[in-house]
């Protein structure tokens, strides 16, 4: 049985709301950001924007743009690194907060230069991954 355009639609705009709650896009959690999935969000908000007109999905999806830029653009909390990825100072990293990539955004950090692999750790390791990276600013394009 076909669903129709009016209850897919319903059915996006349920499972965004409820992700922009999750990963702390809005209300009292804190954000969690996850690169890959962010990517697609913003795709999603985009097209609800699309089907019904309402104007409060893009503004969503640039709070998204925002906060992946604010969390990924920057070193993790539990890094001893501080600051933005680039290096840039607090004011040049906000008008250029991708300058020196995001991070995924996975649950760990990276290993350290002098830390032995552990190939069970590696997939749960924090980084930038280029597939990542190109997907997010493509869709981010997509805002201009």
């Amino acid at each position: 049985m076909a669903i129709s355009q009016q209850e897919t639609t319903t059915i996006v705009r349920d499972l965004m709301t409820d992700f922009a709650e999750r990963t702390g896009l809005f209300g009292e959690g804190a954000p969690t950001r996850y690169l890959w999935t962010d990517a697609f969000a913003v795709c999603n908000l985009l097209e609800l924007e699309q089907r019904t007109g309402d104007k409060a999905y893009r503004e969503l999806a640039l709070r998204l743009v925002d906060q992946v830029h604010q969390v990924l653009g920057r070193h993790r909390p539990d890094d001893p690194k501080e600051g933005w990825i680039s290096g840039l100072n607090e004011e040049e990293g906000k008008r250029h907060p991708t300058k020196g990539g995001l991070r995924i955004g996975k649950a760990q950090g990276e290993r350290r230069a002098d830390e032995p692999i552990d190939e069970r750790l590696e997939w749960d390791r924090d980084g930038q991954y280029f597939h990542y990276l190109t997907k997010f600013g493509q869709n981010v394009g997509w805002l201009a």
